[in-house]
């Protein structure tokens, strides 16, 4: 199976703080990768520097087969058009409708697109995450659950071959949580994406995940199926489970 992430012995320290040591992890081609980890162990520095984001300090990163290690802007750039960032806050245009927040990518990326052609693109990516009703809609109109959907329809209108989820269900209640990660799955389906997710709600990484990997202390400690990882009897995952899950 293909990967489309590699990333070995990565370090990430701000000042005197190490938050990844020597972390190594891969993505296979049309695999939802769930990374777990309690809050500060590096989770959202992770796919922050798979996005290009954040620079690593040592180690080797690889998206698309492409090194993020002294890559130039132009080819960085390029890169990001073939991944897609759901932001934990949404990350939408307040002053913009929802027609207007899905075509800013479109636009800025591809302009030599006509007005048909954008209309047509901003419809199928609504119609995908169920709010075409939402087209005029300001986002302050919206609930956390569509501002969560219009994200992600915003990153899918640039055919991503790659989605970054930073806690997808955060804030939000049961019932929306389970609609979001139906989503994250008809997303893979339907766009054939690979995906990290990155959550500490086992709730959705169960739901969601193909492989799970678990950070501790800067490493990933644990790699397995859900089930795999949770049959293992070492106390941090123990107390991990017995803290966050609750079965459906």
């Amino acid at each position: 199976m293909n990967k489309v992430i590699e990333i070995e012995h990565l370090f990430k320290s701000f000042g005197d703080r190490d938050i990844l040591i020597d972390a190594s992890i891969d993505v296979f081609q049309g695999e939802n990768l769930v990374v777990l980890g309690r809050s500060g162990t590096g989770k959202s520095v992770l796919i922050k520097i798979i996005a290009g984001l954040l620079t690593a300090d040592k180690g080797k990163v690889s998206v698309l087969n492409q090194s993020l290690i002294n890559i130039s802007k132009k080819e960085l750039n390029a890169l990001r058009l073939k991944i897609g960032f759901s932001f934990q806050s949404s990350a939408l245009y307040d002053s913009m409708t929802v027609q207007e927040n899905l075509e800013f990518p479109l636009v800025r990326n591809n302009k030599s697109m006509t007005r048909k052609e954008i209309d047509k693109a901003v419809h199928s990516v609504l119609d995908s995450v169920g709010l075409l009703q939402a087209l005029t809609q300001m986002p302050s109109e919206l609930s956390g659950g569509q501002k969560k959907r219009i994200g992600v329809a915003r990153t899918l209108i640039m055919n991503p071959e790659i989605m970054l989820y930073d806690e997808p269900t955060a804030g939000l209640d049961p019932i929306t949580c389970v609609e979001i990660n139906q989503l994250i799955n008809e997303v893979k389906e339907n766009y054939h994406t690979s995906s990290i997710v990155i959550t500490h709600d086992l709730t959705c990484a169960k739901q969601v995940s193909d492989r799970v990997a678990v950070l501790f202390d800067g490493n990933f400690k644990f790699k397995g199926t859900f089930d795999e990882v949770f049959k293992n009897h070492d106390p941090r995952i123990k107390s991990f489970y017995d803290y966050n899950f609750t079965e459906n």
